[in-house]
């Protein structure tokens, strides 16, 4: 049976509809009638280990978008109907149901925020909430650094967004000391087409978002301030999308894009936001493909930090490199990770000097790891899969235990 193109399932209670772990899930689904339970072998800090979901609902978009491994198994809790639809029908249902893909990309913008939050919070103790008021601070930073157009587009931005602001005072002072205006250059939002320089900011770290871009010509820079420090995310290059999360969920930046060379972008505001969408599918299926890819990197990185053996996590993290990367997880695949030992323990927050000695131990007692003239590579990728869920299921027992312990 089928609803236009796409195909109606049907399943018994205690079924399970999708696994996790399971590779090449082209199919997502959204839920007509019943109840469905969506879970993770091991939950992530701050998310409800057993969800239960209703009509209108969905499942399964991350891996089938991202084309990476299911990160949720999902059990039927009554006999249910659902809507089974194909990764490459993604167009086609907007063009139907422009709400539900709306709905989607909301709940994903929502998700991806949330663990993006978590992951600061545990990598990075000291990092704060994101804020207008900071605004000042990140004035401050730039101008110590002696980082002069930053410094200006941070206290611009902070009169702006609060001209009466508990800093407005010193915000003048300093836009004064600097010969700067008090206001930041006019933006023609009607205008879809942005150019910027090397170097220019395009928005700031805690800045209220209005809109999102899609990189034309050029890279962008995404940074964050952590322990007054300025660390890189990311570098984007053409056809990437970024700043989609301020526009779905009106919350202030989470990062800084500055341009990395001249730039050209296309902004998308909120008012057109839908309605462009709806006139190109493609768009809407283009963020949905960026936004389940930094969901699945961003669970990885959170069922990361839930593996408490640092061998474990090490182990892990090559594996999520090369699952990254699309490497057949199979016997006998050799893979060369292009990294060091300095570099992954850089990756799982561990000190280059002191644990150094983890790695080569890792390697001595697997022989399918190997160090090639500095650089990490595994001759078996299906048996470092296997070496990795050996600490997931220890983290599994050690977290029981602890729980057993606590109550």
């Amino acid at each position: 049976m089928s609803n236009g193109s796409f195909q109606m399932v049907n399943y018994t209670a205690n079924s399970y509809v999708i696994v996790e772990g399971k590779k090449e899930a082209y199919n997502f689904y959204i839920v007509r009638d019943g109840k469905v339970k969506v879970g993770r072998e091991n939950p992530v800090v701050g998310e409800d280990p057993n969800q239960v979901i209703g009509p209108g609902d969905f499942f399964g978009v991350v891996a089938a978008m991202s084309q990476h491994a299911q990160i949720e198994s999902a059990i039927a809790l009554t006999n249910v109907s659902l809507i089974s639809v194909s990764n490459d029908q993604f167009g086609t249902l907007i063009q139907k149901n422009t709400p539900v893909a709306m709905k989607i990309i909301r709940y994903f913008s929502m998700k991806l925020r949330q663990f993006d939050q978590t992951i600061t919070r545990l990598s990075f103790r000291n990092a704060v909430e994101e804020d207008p008021n900071q605004l000042f601070n990140m004035g401050e930073y730039y101008f110590t650094q002696g980082n002069k157009p930053h410094a200006t587009y941070a206290y611009q931005s902070y009169l702006k967004y609060l001209p009466n602001g508990q800093y407005a005072t010193q915000v003048k002072l300093r836009l004064q000391s600097l010969n700067q205006p008090m206001s930041l250059p006019p933006i023609d939002e009607t205008k879809f087409n942005r150019s910027y320089k090397d170097t220019n900011m395009i928005f700031l770290e805690h800045e209220p978002g209005k809109e999102l871009y899609i990189i034309q010509n050029g890279k962008v820079k995404i940074t964050k301030i952590v322990n007054n420090n300025e660390v890189m995310l990311a570098v984007l290059q053409n056809g990437d999308i970024f700043g989609e999360m301020a526009i779905l969920d009106n919350k202030p930046r989470s990062a800084s894009a500055v341009a990395w060379g001249d730039v050209e972008l296309l902004a998308i505001n909120k008012a057109n936001f839908e309605g462009m969408v709806k006139a190109q599918p493609q768009l809407a299926s283009r963020l949905i493909t960026l936004l389940s890819e930094r969901i699945w990197i961003a669970y990885k990185q959170l069922a990361n930090l839930m593996i408490k053996d640092p061998q474990g996590r090490i182990c892990d993290t090559l594996l999520t490199l090369a699952e990254k990367n699309r490497a057949k997880i199979a016997p006998k695949t050799h893979y060369n990770f292009e990294i060091g030992i300095k570099d992954i323990l850089k990756m799982v927050g561990l000190q280059e000097q002191k644990d150094e000695n983890l790695v080569l131990d890792l390697i001595s007692k697997n022989k399918f790891l190997r160090l090639d003239q500095g650089k990490l590579s595994s001759s078996d990728l299906s048996e470092l899969e296997k070496l990795v869920h050996f600490y997931r299921k220890k983290a599994q027992l050690d977290n029981k235990i602890q729980t057993k312990k606590s109550n």
